[in-house]
């Protein structure tokens, strides 16, 4: 049986190597090119806020009213004082840091949160991808 594993793939391999007739199609001696007025598509897929949201998932949710998981519930974040979820039990670093969850604050919170807040019990490493993060921050303001 192991002989006969190894022996397949070298007989395809050379079955395909041998004794092609030649052609009667001609080879192509021209391109032709058409011009369009249309945009080209983008060599990369638009980034989506709510895919990028899969990598919060696992710990936050963004439903009116869902409870808060491992992390607070992100529902209307964009906005609101930081550490003021109902329910959730923050790292004192988090309660003593103050201000709002602004776009600006989140921006950097979400590239580095530790950075940003050290001490904070967030485990994630953060978004080095500054489109990614605002179409995330986008995102979250519609969750309201």
């Amino acid at each position: 049986m192991r002989k006969f594993v190894l022996i397949a793939p070298a007989l395809f391999a050379l079955a395909a190597c041998g004794g092609a007739e030649q052609s009667e199609t001609p080879a192509v001696d021209a391109v032709t090119t058409t011009e369009t007025n249309e945009a080209a598509p983008a060599a990369t897929a638009e980034i989506s806020g709510e895919k990028s949201f899969a990598k919060c998932a696992a710990c936050h949710k963004v439903e009116k009213g869902a409870p808060n998981g491992v992390g607070p519930n992100l529902h209307g974040i964009v906005g609101k004082a930081i550490a003021s979820v109902e329910g959730f039990a923050y790292s004192t670093a988090m309660k003593t840091k103050g201000g709002n969850w602004d776009e600006a604050t989140l921006d950097a919170y979400l590239e580095n949160p530790r950075k940003v807040v050290p001490g904070t019990k967030m485990a994630f490493a953060g978004i080095n991808d500054a489109e990614e993060r605002k179409a995330l921050i986008a995102w979250l303001k519609e969750q309201k």
